[in-house]
Parts: structure tokens; C-alpha cells; sequence
């Protein structure tokens, strides 16, 4: 049965992927980017199926009004995909204060906004599906994206909320959490903070002794989200990538024992 998918960001990578794969196969979506000229091709292809709307996802106001279109114009919004958002590259002392601040804007608020917007059209319905886009690097961190770390890591602490509170409204939440994609993330999507030289040392170390297949297939992912939203059980967490899940593992198992080692201190800290 087709559904209507609102999807932000889907002018690039995922989002646009996503927003043709599902047009594909005759859901309806409505399809959000800052510049909606970027979406003139999936109009062309795929006429009434697809609204597309102009959209800066940080801006509370338009976000509410643009879920308020979607539900005039299809009567439904039965997925909403927070998919909009990029990647700030730089130390935690490299980062100003409007590129920290901007980062946050896009990545956490701008989700927080459409949620909000969404959840009493998924009320009434008395059904709906809210898929964050997260990162393994909401659940792990590396250096140099301290910043892009704290946003995501910020989705799923919400998410993970939101899913309880809504549950019993016939309202779904999953965070997917990909590794690294080859998609325009870390190129023309990506802000850089101004460089120091005493954390060139640290940037290299980073990057050096990546396997050759780091980044995976951006159109890989299409079957597994086609299925996510297909789901009358989807997960709350769903990674995406081989790399994904052993990285994540070992940080896991490694913060258990550091908890483990530390529970009679722990324990003593309680008063009583």
C-alpha cells in the first residue's frame, strides 16, 4: 500500500536517493531542500506524486507550515524522514561559536521542529513512523567531529524519548545510524573550523590506516530503508554499514567494564 513520506534534505545523498527510490515505486512524498530547483528533475518524472517545498529545516515557523501543506495537499503524512543535516569538521577549540551554534541548528533543532510539527497529524491519523537520520557517531565518537559527535548524540537521547512518549498513539520512532557513505557529507555538504597547527598531529592520526572500503554505497542503503519503512515492527536503533556495528561494539562492551570496575564507588556515592 502506498504511503506519504515527507523527507527533508532530498536535493543530495540520501535524501534524494531515498525520495526517487520511493517515488519509484509509487509512494507519494513530499520532498524539502533550500533550494527546491534541485528537485525540478523528480517533478519532471514524477508529477503529482511529488510536492516539493522550500525548506530551511532551522527556521520553526516554516517547518510547522511545511507539515501543515503536506497534510493539506496528500491528507496524510504517514513517515516523516528527518534527513537534513551535514558535518562540521574540526577540534572542539578550532570551533567558534556561530559554527557550534549553526551545527546544532540543522542537526538537532531542526529535527525537534518537524517532529513536533508532525506528531499531531500522526495523532489524529492514529499512526505514523518518525526515521532520524543519526550516526554511528551518535553512539561513538572519533576527533575532530566534536561538534557533529554532540548533535547526534543530542537525536538520540530525544528519539529515545519521543519513542516512549508516543508509542501508545500508534506512533513508531527509529534512528538509523550509518557509517560513513560516500555521499557529498564530508565534501561540499561539510563545514571546516578555522585550523590550529597544534592539532595537525592528531588530524593525521586520524585519518591514517583507513581500510579502502571505508566509505560504503550511498545506493546500497535504499533496500534496507525500503523495508524500515515497510516494517510493522521497526527497530528503534538501525545501523547501516559493515563498519558500523563493530565499532560500535567494543565502545560498548569497554564503557560496561569501566562501570563494572567503578560500582562500589558508585554505589557509596548514593548516601544510603
Amino acid at each position: 500500500m502506498a504511503k506519504t513520506i515527507f523527507i527533508t534534505g532530498a536535493s543530495r545523498g540520501f535524501g534524494k536517493l531515498w525520495a526517487e527510490a520511493l517515488l519509484q515505486r509509487g509512494d507519494k512524498v513530499i520532498a524539502t531542500a533550500r533550494d527546491p530547483r534541485t528537485l525540478d528533475e523528480l517533478v519532471r518524472q514524477y508529477g503529482d506524486n511529488i510536492l516539493p517545498l522550500q525548506l530551511d529545516v532551522n527556521d520553526r515557523d516554516a517547518d510547522f507550515a511545511a507539515i501543515a501543506k503536506a497534510k493539506a495537499h496528500f491528507g496524510s503524512v504517514d513517515v516523516l524522514i528527518n534527513n537534513a543535516g551535514y558535518g562540521l569538521f574540526g577540534a572542539i577549540e578550532e570551533t567558534g561559536e556561530k559554527e557550534a551554534r549553526e551545527q546544532m541548528e540543522t542537526n538537532f533543532f531542526g529535527l525537534l521542529w518537524l517532529s513536533q510539527a508532525v506528531l499531531p497529524v500522526m495523532r489524529e491519523q492514529g499512526h505514523g513512523h518518525i526515521i532520524q537520520l543519526s550516526s554511528v557517531l551518535g553512539l561513538i565518537t572519533i576527533p575532530m567531529l566534536g561538534l557533529y559527535n554532540a548533535s547526534k548524540f543530542a537525536v538520540e537521547g530525544l528519539s529515545e524519548t519521543l519513542a516512549a512518549e508516543v508509542k501508545g498513539f500508534g506512533i513508531k520512532v527509529t534512528l538509523v545510524e550509518p557509517n560513513g557513505f560516500a555521499t557529498d557529507w564530508s565534501g561540499a555538504s561539510a563545514a571546516q573550523a578555522t585550523a590550529m597547527p597544534e592539532y595537525d598531529a592528531i588530524k593525521a592520526a586520524s585519518s591514517a590506516g583507513r581500510p579502502d572500503d571505508i566509505w560504503g554505497v550511498p545506493e546500497a542503503t535504499t533496500p534496507a530503508v525500503l523495508k524500515l519503512i515497510d516494517s510493522e515492527n521497526p527497530p528503534l536503533h538501525l545501523l547501516l554499514g559493515k563498519y558500523a556495528y563493530p565499532w560500535v561494539k567494543p565502545v560498548y562492551e569497554a564503557r560496561q567494564a569501566e562501570w563494572d570496575s567503578w560500582k562500589e564507588v558508585s554505589d557509596a556515592a548514593h548516601g544510603k
